[in-house]
């Protein structure tokens, strides 16, 4: 994945990200099938939780995805790994951010790309329920949001997974945000996020009236200005500016004390190749996949929709192989004889 190269027939980010989307929704029929659980938060709202179970689930390993904005566990990019996690024989849930899951949740917050609270919260509860090795990928905002958990949890975030991935993530959100809101971006991706994301914070606003200036939100076009009215002031932040600041992974990687690989696209509309991460600012512990093609969330390959198994595959045999690594690790420190340090 590190040297990807678009198919010559599908030349440029737009296209390489718009058209695996679209192919995706012709496979459908192949869809896995989900078991929903409802979890309380600790603020006596909810997050849905879709699985995809294995026959015995013992100690297989669990895949954790983070959804990206107003993603789900039916988007493109899930289902693609859905299939390759239920291929190898591991379990796989997708924790729905607050409201994307197809109901509204009930407090006055919904979520955002800092949102590694929540991330924290969701994962020690799959440590909770699940007794095998965990690992977690985060799509887009999802990818910053479990870095930023992965920075601000340190040498702990040993106790709940093995290693995290970050999949075309904005880890410089004003970079991102700044790019989504101009030309043609603006005209069609930034539409369609908005068109989903007004109507559910009219309804918030109808759940707990006075919560952000309606007028206002009526009248943003671009993300910037929905942040500066919803996003940024129910979330705890001063404005868009202090939002995107301060939610940024990119600034705190070298804080990740786990295996964390970050795989964006060069041409990837929503994150300019300027803004990705250089290896002196990723850490020890980062592992930067750039290649020149792929869009966002696409990685098309092949006459046929490779994406479909090539981005998974991919992420999912880096994931493996840090896996596997920390397996040996435990099974030498409870060999017999064996010291405390494991030494």
């Amino acid at each position: 994945m590190q040297d990807h190269r678009g198919p010559r027939w599908l030349p440029g980010g737009h296209l390489q990200t718009i058209w695996p989307a679209l192919v995706a929704r012709r496979l459908r029929r192949s869809d896995p099938r989900y078991r929903r659980e409802r979890w309380t938060t600790p603020d006596d709202d909810f997050i849905d939780v879709d699985w995809l179970d294995v026959a015995a689930a013992g100690e297989h390993p669990l895949l954790v995805l983070f959804h990206g904005l107003e993603g789900s566990s039916r988007s493109h990019y899930a289902l693609a790994f859905a299939r390759a996690a239920h291929a190898r024989g591991w379990r796989y849930a997708v924790p729905h951010f607050r409201g994307c899951s197809g109901e509204l949740n009930r407090a006055p917050r919904a979520y955002h790309s800092g949102d590694y609270e929540e991330v924290g919260w969701i994962l020690s509860r799959m440590r909770e329920v699940h007794r095998g090795p965990i690992v977690a990928i985060g799509v887009s905002l999802g990818g910053n949001a479990l870095f930023r958990w992965a920075e601000e949890a340190g040498e702990a975030a040993r106790r709940a997974v093995c290693a995290v991935a970050a999949v075309c993530a904005p880890l410089d959100l004003a970079s991102g945000g700044r790019a989504i809101g101009r030309g043609f971006n603006r005209q069609v991706y930034t539409r369609l996020f908005l068109r989903t994301m007004k109507p559910k914070a009219l309804a918030k606003l109808a759940q707990h009236p006075g919560l952000f200036d309606r007028e206002r939100l009526l009248a943003a076009r671009d993300l910037y200005q929905f942040d500066n009215v919803f996003t940024a002031p129910v979330h705890g932040f001063r404005d868009t500016d202090d939002y995107w600041k301060r939610a940024s992974a990119k600034p705190h990687l070298a804080r990740i004390c786990i295996p964390a690989l970050a795989l964006n696209a060069r041409n990837d509309p929503f994150v300019p190749a300027a803004s990705l991460p250089r290896a002196d600012e990723a850490g020890d512990h980062v592992t930067l996949w750039q290649p020149a093609h792929g869009g966002h969330v696409g990685f098309a390959a092949g006459r046929f929709p490779g994406h479909l198994k090539s981005l998974p595959a991919a992420v999912l045999d880096w994931l493996a192989d840090h896996l596997e690594a920390t397996l040996a690790s435990v099974q030498r420190a409870r060999a017999p004889g064996a010291s405390p340090s494991g030494q």
